[in-house]
């Protein structure tokens, strides 16, 4: 028969080593690890200077380096201006509300259609829901038409010529615009990989108020600042062993310029 008592355990009272008294030695000697050659190996530590990157890496870390280092023109520089976060989580929430049917979502309704329209049933009329509107081409025609409220353009659009003349346009039509971050949130709104530029037209009664609100911060935001934010060039700023060069430069320039100071 098998027994159900569990065993007894015993509390083994762990024995502490006395340490050797002065004059005696210890059969453990300490052996500090040397991380010579054969021996132990040596503490981590962070490689990533020493990786060789994929190419598509070192392009953009060295365009990125680049755009800091050159003088940028007005036009392309007010790309790195982009909407505070806190008015584009707003903005967001409003743009997740009027996003347009997903293909799963229009299949659905199709289908309900075609069902209803096989039993005889009349087919309900339905409103055309306020969504946002996506593809430069049809942006365009909306701002040109002044049926545009609100248009958002990407901030890291390439190549940047296919939007850099949407500011311009809009401040001429009297259209609200905001730069925002970027291409890929864009396009998650309406089931793309990337957006360039998204438009409100109308809006849904119950987010009136509070889209108004963000038109008011964006208009403050970027086009009653237009001709400010088109005067301001972008770049020119060096490393730290440019600028290091440069002060030792006028601190030998300054030394000479001093009385005594040229033999």
């Amino acid at each position: 028969f098998f027994s159900l008592v569990m065993p007894v355990t015993r509390k083994n009272k762990r024995k502490v080593a006395k340490k050797p008294a002065a004059g005696e030695t210890s059969l453990f000697v300490s052996t500090p690890k040397s991380s010579g050659i054969g021996r132990s190996l040596p503490p981590q530590r962070d490689l990533t200077r020493f990786v060789r990157w994929p190419k598509y890496v070192r392009l953009q870390r060295q365009k990125r380096v680049l755009l800091q280092r050159l003088k940028v023109p007005p036009s392309v520089n007010q790309f790195r201006r982009t909407l505070d976060k806190n008015t584009a989580t707003q903005l967001f929430k409003l743009l997740d509300k009027h996003a347009p049917e997903t293909k799963a979502e229009k299949k659905n309704r199709l289908l309900a259609a075609a069902k209803a329209k096989a039993d005889g049933a009349k087919a309900e009329e339905t409103q055309k829901p306020n969504t946002v509107k996506y593809g430069i081409k049809h942006i365009t025609a909306l701002i040109e038409q002044k049926k545009a409220t609100l248009v958002l353009i990407a901030h890291d659009v390439d190549p940047l010529e296919i939007v850099i003349w949407l500011p311009a346009l809009c401040r001429k039509m009297g259209v609200p615009y905001a730069i925002v971050k970027g291409k890929a949130r864009l396009g998650q709104v309406v089931h793309k990989k990337t957006a360039t530029a998204l438009a409100f037209t109308t809006v849904n009664k119950d987010d009136r108020a509070e889209f108004s609100k963000v038109v008011d911060t964006i208009k403050t935001n970027f086009l009653d600042r237009y001709d400010e934010l088109r005067r301001q060039w972008g770049g020119g700023r060096m490393g730290a062993k440019s600028n290091a060069r440069r002060l030792k430069r006028e601190k030998a320039i300054a030394q000479e310029t001093l009385p005594g100071g040229a033999q």
